[in-house]
């Protein structure tokens, strides 16, 4: 069966060169899933959070030159810089796409990603989102399934990332699901990162979308846990991606800041958990 699907990209003073391969390599995965003939109408939106209007021109014309027919293309750009979860609701929730991607700017796809995506979608329909199996660019695992925070394990991930071993590397472990078999895909994942979220659009949109009281980090987490009432979570790894992305610590005490307040939301709306 021929889906829809809209995808929605948020950026912010985004690394040009880094979003072009993001582009070059989505337009090339919508392009093998058309001659697959799993995908059909495709929009793509990508949300300008800011900051100013310096960056409208630049990402208008990267998206002119490596997104082309028949794929629609829109800029949403003056809003300000509203958010993460918010500047992907401006474009899923007025989708009327059978399927949306929430994709991060620095995230390369693989060739058949969509496709095999879309194919698993409709071979479970009781999926309503599915995380790929990433890498980093040096081909590091990344693990993007989790199981519920805790306090202690943020902060090991944060400010003690190569710790290995003994307790505190099982707990790391654990939260990070590297127990999960990555040869094939898992059911029923509690948690899901948001830098790739291959999602069931209708049910996902009947629940809001990301809540907007997340503004950075988080809302991943907080819609994976409202979205189990509709359907399972899951963990697809012959969905491949590549992300770029970094650690909230590595970016400087205003990343810090804002982790640490969504940290904050986060447990005290679905409850604190310490070690």
């Amino acid at each position: 069966m021929t889906a829809s699907l809209s995808v929605s990209i948020v950026t912010f003073a985004p690394d040009l060169a880094l979003l072009g391969v993001a582009l070059r390599t989505l337009a090339a995965s919508l392009a093998h899933a058309r001659a697959a003939g799993s995908v059909g109408e495709t929009r793509i939106a990508i949300v300008d959070n800011g900051p100013g209007d310096g960056f409208a021109a630049a990402l208008a014309e990267l998206a002119r030159r490596e997104l082309a027919a028949p794929l629609e293309v829109s800029l949403l750009a003056g809003h300000g810089n509203v958010g993460y979860g918010r500047g992907h609701n401006l474009a899923l929730l007025a989708s009327g796409a059978d399927f949306h991607l929430v994709l991060n700017p620095d995230v390369e796809l693989a060739p058949d990603a969509i496709d095999e995506a879309l194919r698993y979608m409709a071979a479970h329909p009781d999926t309503v989102i599915l995380a790929p199996e990433a890498h980093d660019a040096s081909g590091n695992p990344l693990y993007l399934c989790k199981r519920y925070p805790t306090v202690l394990v943020l902060g090991l991930r944060g400010f003690a990332p190569g710790i290995s071993g003994g307790f505190l590397g099982k707990k790391r472990d654990s939260y990070e699901m590297r127990d999960l078999p990555r040869d094939r895909p898992s059911f029923g994942v509690p948690l899901l990162s948001g830098s790739f979220m291959f999602c069931r659009r209708a049910p996902v949109a009947a629940i809001g979308g990301f809540d907007d009281a997340f503004f950075l980090y988080f809302e991943d987490f907080d819609l994976s846990l409202r979205a189990v009432a509709a359907g399972r979570l899951a963990y697809v790894p012959s969905v491949r991606i590549v992300h770029h992305g970094g650690h909230a610590a590595r970016k400087g005490l205003r990343h810090v800041f804002l982790f640490a307040r969504a940290a904050a939301t986060f447990f005290g709306r679905h409850g604190w958990r310490w070690a």
